[in-house]
């Protein structure tokens, strides 16, 4: 269950997304590995950047401003609250989606293989 103050949140994420989630998103979109994704997608007062249903799949991307300032820990938080409701969180940098986008998607792919796997 999500707020509709997080579902307006994400519906505005995705209008004003970074390039390396466009980017990312046009490869995920295509259902890698026969994996349905949904971007920005509400789950619960968050949102993730990227969700994997059938994997049970939490997908961020971190950009420069994860590291810095109370990022980091929100971030931990956000991560314990989503594994707390059951779902998996896979954190990829920002900079290997621009550097090597194929390799992201293949890590994406595996990561929910695994969970699957292990979930089913």
């Amino acid at each position: 269950m999500h707020l509709p103050s997080t579902r307006d949140r994400a519906r505005a994420l995705r209008k004003d997304g970074s390039l390396p989630e466009a980017l990312l998103w046009r490869e995920l979109k295509k259902r890698p590995g026969g994996f349905k994704f949904r971007r920005q997608h509400p789950v619960g007062r968050f949102v993730a950047d990227f969700y994997c249903h059938a994997a049970l799949l939490a997908i961020e991307i971190d950009g420069a401003a994860h590291d810095h300032g109370d990022q980091p820990e929100f971030d931990v938080r956000r991560d314990r609250w989503f594994e707390s409701q059951g779902l998996n969180v896979l954190r990829i940098p920002a900079r290997d989606v621009l550097s090597d986008l194929d390799t992201s998607v293949r890590h994406i792919v595996d990561h929910a293989e695994r969970t699957m796997a292990s979930v089913h």
